[in-house]
């Protein structure tokens, strides 16, 4: 058959096309480009997913930054306002003035009516801080309370409720009595009947005979402490009530130190008359007796912070920097080696320079709560998680912020 011309068709493999010399026919893809597209587009989707990997993380952590900043500013809180209170003391009746005037009202370790530590303990971290808060149970003994005895005689204070001899003391109040040689004890009142009160308290004996005219009040006790358990993984931020109750304030609190900051000066008499009836007679602490009265174990016109030297009453306290005006750190030494007050046999006795505390210094440190944004343990965790790669970790946070009690730096 001839060859056709002009529009004759010509034969070409199936789905082809015919292009100018030198052009190959595209019947489909070959292996090597379908290699190379595949490179492509695993190369392109690991890119993507390379970006939506962090972004996932960044999703999940977000919230969980916010739980942690959340507990420490709920942390913050709670300390600050009741730290900045401590020492508050009555303000109507016979004893006006700050707690820091009569004992320590800020001690290193756990007080209260339940589990209180022993004397002589320090603890990093734990604090107790005991202030009177605002009530009108404020007045003092009208009899000597002997120390077994469980029932108080208490006088009737012009700043008392009319009509109200007990000052508006009432069944469940936590109180406090204390007198001027630092001596005092918590207790609660589980019974009020005209002029008595029946109190409570540890094995329902106090720890000295208060005499008349001892202080009695309303008093507000705090004690915060870190609950460390490695066995369930509970790290809390504790909150203690100076009674029976125990009460968590944040989780996955992981540290919490409490560093002390006081008056480098030794105290000093004011002046006044020490038979006057309203201070302060020293610049802190209680005020010794006159020279020739025994109030305590110590002799005669002395006491825990005040001694007599060739008839003259002088600190029993030495200065910690002479000459210095800022305040000084308060170490665990300085604060268990006496002297201590009331004396060394009190139940309730601590050591004087307690007295001292002007500032205290909070750290708080708080952990993820899944272990799944922990790393490794170590310089940013304080326990280790599961996290296989930094992306997803969260580091602990830590803050540390000072606290100057309002009503121990009045004479500063």
């Amino acid at each position: 058959m001839s060859a056709q011309t002009g529009g004759a068709r010509r034969d070409r493999p199936c789905g082809g096309r015919v292009g100018r010399p030198g052009w190959m026919a595209e019947g489909g893809f070959s292996i090597v480009e379908v290699l190379v597209s595949c490179v492509i587009m695993l190369v392109v989707t690991a890119g993507v997913f390379s970006l939506l990997n962090p972004a996932q993380g960044t999703f999940q952590a977000q919230p969980e930054v916010s739980d942690m900043q959340q507990r420490l500013r709920v942390a913050i809180d709670s300390m600050s306002s009741d730290l900045v209170m401590a020492g508050a003391g009555t303000y109507s009746g016979a004893a006006v003035g700050s707690l820091g005037n009569y004992f320590a009202p800020i001690l290193p370790y756990r007080e209260g009516v339940t589990n209180p530590d022993p004397p002589q303990t320090f603890k990093t971290d734990t604090v107790t801080l005991m202030f009177v808060p605002s009530t009108a149970a404020q007045t003092t003994l009208s009899t000597p309370m002997p120390q077994p005895s469980a029932e108080l005689k208490v006088n009737t204070e012009p700043g008392c409720p009319v009509g109200d001899p007990l000052c508006g003391f009432y069944e469940g109040m936590q109180c406090i009595i204390f007198d001027e040689t630092g001596a005092y004890d918590q207790f609660v009142v589980t019974n009020v009947q005209e002029s008595a009160m029946h109190l409570q308290h540890n094995e329902n004996k106090l720890n000295k005979s208060y005499s008349a005219n001892s202080y009695i009040t309303q008093v507000a006790s705090h004690t915060y402490y870190l609950k460390t358990d490695d066995a369930t993984q509970t790290y809390q931020l504790m909150h203690y009530d100076g009674n029976k109750t125990d009460t968590p304030i944040a989780d996955n609190v992981v540290g919490l130190r409490f560093d002390y900051f006081g008056e480098p000066e030794a105290p000093r008499l004011t002046g006044k008359p020490l038979t006057d009836l309203h201070g302060p007679w020293t610049t802190y602490g209680p005020k010794p007796p006159a020279v020739g009265v025994t109030t305590s174990n110590w002799p005669a016109g002395e006491n825990c912070t005040f001694m007599v030297v060739n008839g003259q009453q002088v600190p029993r306290l030495a200065d910690l920097s002479p000459g210095l005006i800022g305040l000084v750190p308060l170490t665990q030494q300085m604060l268990t080696d006496g002297p201590w007050c009331p004396d060394a046999t009190s139940g309730t006795r601590f050591d004087a320079d307690l007295f001292r505390v002007r500032k205290v210094r909070v750290t708080v440190r708080v952990q993820v709560a899944s272990k799944a944004l922990r790393g490794p343990a170590g310089t940013l965790f304080s326990h280790g998680g599961t996290s296989p790669g930094g992306e997803r970790w969260i580091p602990d946070q830590e803050i540390r912020f000072d606290v100057t009690p309002r009503n121990l730096n009045l004479g500063r």
